[in-house]
């Protein structure tokens, strides 16, 4: 069967690694599995193994069509659909409690599947991806660090994200031209505890980070945020005035827009979507 490259089709071969990702997800006996992207079926199998039952997303028909040959409809349930359209809410309730993620991610589209999860976090409980190395990289970088931007702060306000292993291009068919490391990832908002509401608190990160070379207090003023508010609630918040927003910690940018709500600012206009692209 020949690879579509428009659909980033890299098929893992590792044997070892298709039962250490497997394996990654852990207790799964009794649950519903969803799987992303299940290609040719190597997961599939490992995961139809252990769990109670699969829910493999795949867009491509021909490879459906496949895995519903290869694999009984009791123990794997095809669904020919885009992940991005996949209805979560209605897995979930069907299976009668939260989902088990796990998916190779394609590169092309990996940002967009990480925040379709985010918005589903409701009907989830953890998920194993495999994503660009870059990327892991990113989701669970540090504040300072070079890696640190929208993208890690957004994800792991959905809950922690932990690098598990990193495999070569030959693990795959054909290889890709970069590494690519699995990650699991725990659905533990933590808006509650920071006292943040989502969406005002989501426009407020992605015009913080909307230049990376202006400071916070830049990217809040271009944002339409008065400069005196700005400069108040960083000196109240103990934020240096020239910090840069890759600085600061979850609980930072929090403190600081609790400030700013309190001291009457209201959540800055949606940014353009290139802050999210630089991350991807």
């Amino acid at each position: 069967m020949p690879v579509k490259p428009k659909l980033g089709q890299n098929f893992l071969t590792d044997q070892q690694a298709v039962q250490r990702i497997a394996a990654a997800i852990g207790d799964c006996a009794n649950r519903t599995v969803v799987e992303i992207g299940p290609g040719k079926g190597a997961i599939t199998g490992a995961l139809s193994a252990r769990a109670g039952h699969v829910l493999a997303i795949e867009l491509d028909i021909d490879l459906a069509t496949r895995l519903r040959i290869e694999f009984p409809p009791d123990k794997v349930s095809v669904v020919g659909q885009d992940v991005l359209r996949f209805d979560f809410a209605a897995a979930a309730a069907a299976a009668g409690e939260r989902l088990l993620v796990v998916g190779n991610l394609p590169y092309s589209i990996t940002s967009p599947i990480l925040f379709k999860l985010a918005e589903n976090h409701a009907f989830l409980d953890r998920a194993v991806l495999m994503v660009q190395r870059e990327v892991a990289d990113r989701l669970a970088a540090s504040p300072g660090s070079r890696d640190y931007g929208l993208l890690s702060v957004t994800v792991q306000l959905y809950g922690p994200v932990v690098r598990l292993f990193t495999l070569p291009p030959s693990a795959f068919s054909p290889p890709p031209d970069v590494h690519s490391t699995v990650i699991r990832w725990r659905f533990a908002p933590r808006f509650t505890e920071l006292r943040v509401q989502a969406e005002p608190f989501g426009r407020f990160l992605r015009t913080a980070f909307a230049q990376k070379r202006k400071t916070l207090a830049n990217n809040l003023r271009a944002a339409g945020i008065a400069p005196g508010l700005t400069e108040a609630s960083l000196s109240e918040t103990g934020i240096e005035p020239m910090a840069r927003a890759e600085s600061l910690t979850v609980e930072q940018f929090a403190a600081l827009w609790r400030c700013l709500q309190t001291a009457g600012a209201t959540p800055p206009d949606e940014v353009a979507p290139a802050a999210y692209d630089s991350e991807s």
